[in-house]
C-alpha cells in the first residue's frame, strides 16, 4: 500500500513539475515573442528613419544642384543666343558662369566625400599622420586669400603631434573649417589652432576666428547638412551647405566629438577631439 502511496506522490510531483515547466516555456516564449516583436518593430522604425533621412538629403542635394545648374543654362543660353551682346556684359555672363561651375563642383566633391563617410567608411584607410604638417598644407592652399583679408594663421600644434588617421579626411576637418572662416568671419581677424594634449586616448583640439561669429541660437545646427543662419547666405559666399557637416562626420570616424561655441573674444570656437 505504502508502495502505491508514494508512486500517486511521485506521480503527483512529475505533473506538478510539467505543468510548472509548462507555464514557464508559455511565460519565457510569450517574452521572448514579446521583445522579438518589440526588436522587430525597433528596426522598422529605425530603417524608417533612415529612408525618411536619405529622402530629405536627396531633396536638398536636387534643391542645390538646381541653383548652380539653372545659372549657368541661364548665362549660356544669353551669351548662344545673343551674340551681339555687350562684350563687358558678355566677360560678365562667363566670370558668373565659371563661379557657378566651381560652386557645382565643389558641391559634387562634398556630396562624394560625406556618402564615402557614411557608406563607405571600411574603404577609408588610416595610417600615421602629422597634423601639424596638414594645418600647413591648408593654410598655403588658402594663401591668397588670406593675404587679400589680411588674416592672421595661428597654428600651434606641435611639429611632431601624429595620431592614427584618415589623411583626406583629417584634411578635410582643417580644410572646412578654415574656408568657413574665410568666409564668413571677415577681415583683418585672426584663426587660430592648437592642441591641447592627449588624454584617454583621445587628441584634443580647438579651432577658433576672431570674427562675426553666429547667434547663440544657431551653434547646436550648424552642423546640420544645408543648415543656414541666414537664408542664402551658403549660396552668395559659393560654400555646398555641407562643410561643417564632412567635419563633424569626419571627427565621428576618427572616434571623437566635436562643439561649437561663441568666442570669448568674439567669433566662433570649435573644440573637437580625435582618437590617436
Amino acid at each position: 500500500m505504502d508502495g502505491y502511496v508514494r508512486l500517486d506522490t511521485l506521480l503527483y510531483i512529475l505533473a506538478a513539475i510539467a505543468a510548472l515547466a509548462a507555464i514557464i516555456w508559455i511565460v519565457v516564449h510569450r517574452n521572448f515573442g514579446r521583445s522579438i516583436l518589440d526588436m522587430t518593430l525597433k528596426i522598422d522604425r529605425e530603417k524608417e528613419k533612415y529612408r525618411e533621412m536619405k529622402q530629405q538629403m536627396s531633396n536638398n542635394i536636387a534643391h542645390e544642384l538646381r541653383t548652380p545648374v539653372s545659372s549657368i543654362r541661364g548665362y549660356l543660353e544669353t551669351l548662344t543666343t545673343c551674340p551681339d551682346i555687350d562684350p563687358a556684359r558678355k566677360q560678365m555672363f562667363i566670370e558668373r558662369a565659371y563661379a557657378q561651375s566651381i560652386r557645382l563642383s565643389d558641391l559634387i566633391r562634398d556630396i562624394a566625400l560625406i556618402t564615402k563617410i557614411e557608406e563607405a567608411s571600411s574603404m577609408l584607410v588610416k595610417e600615421k599622420t602629422n597634423l601639424r604638417q596638414i594645418a600647413n598644407e591648408v593654410f598655403e592652399e588658402f594663401k591668397e586669400d588670406i593675404g587679400v583679408k589680411g588674416i592672421n594663421v595661428e597654428n600651434m600644434l606641435s611639429p611632431d603631434l601624429e595620431i592614427t588617421a584618415n589623411r583626406t579626411l583629417v584634411y578635410a576637418i582643417f580644410r572646412n573649417l578654415v574656408e568657413n572662416s574665410l568666409k564668413y568671419a571677415g577681415e583683418h581677424v585672426t584663426v587660430h589652432l592648437e592642441s591641447s594634449g592627449i588624454e584617454s586616448g583621445m587628441c584634443r583640439f580647438k579651432y577658433y576666428d576672431t570674427g562675426k561669429g553666429v547667434g547663440r541660437e544657431h551653434l547646436k545646427r550648424i552642423f546640420e547638412r544645408f543648415y543656414r543662419v541666414q537664408e542664402g547666405r551658403t549660396r552668395e559666399a559659393g560654400g555646398s551647405g555641407l562643410g561643417l557637416s564632412i567635419v563633424r562626420n569626419a571627427v565621428s570616424f576618427h572616434g571623437g566629438e566635436i562643439s561649437a561655441v561663441a568666442h570669448h573674444g568674439g567669433g566662433l570656437e570649435y573644440r573637437f577631439t580625435l582618437h590617436v
